[in-house]
């Protein structure tokens, strides 16, 4: 069943796409391995050791992660849907 503009399946095409997108972005991210270190690698602040039990191979702080993280934000920022409502936000 189409629904307004869009072709047969195109909802489903568009799940799949981000799908994809996602878990091609996760095999690209840089697992940590081997033992977690007791403090952090870029401040030398002191990794929880709640942390270091969550995330085997932990290498770095919270707050230093987040920050690192933040490059990673930005992606998928094209328009998928193409419709005006949504270019304007």
């Amino acid at each position: 069943m189409a629904a307004g503009w869009a072709k047969d399946g195109a909802v489903s095409e568009q799940i799949e796409a981000s799908i994809s997108d996602e878990l091609a972005w996760m095999q690209t991210r840089k697992v940590p391995v081997g033992d977690s270190l007791t403090h952090c690698a870029d401040c030398e602040d002191p990794i929880p050791e709640r942390r270091r039990a969550a995330i085997p191979g932990v290498k770095l702080c919270v707050e230093c992660q987040q920050e690192r993280d933040g490059v990673y934000k930005a992606r998928g920022g094209f328009n998928r849907r193409g419709s005006k409502d949504s270019q304007l936000k």
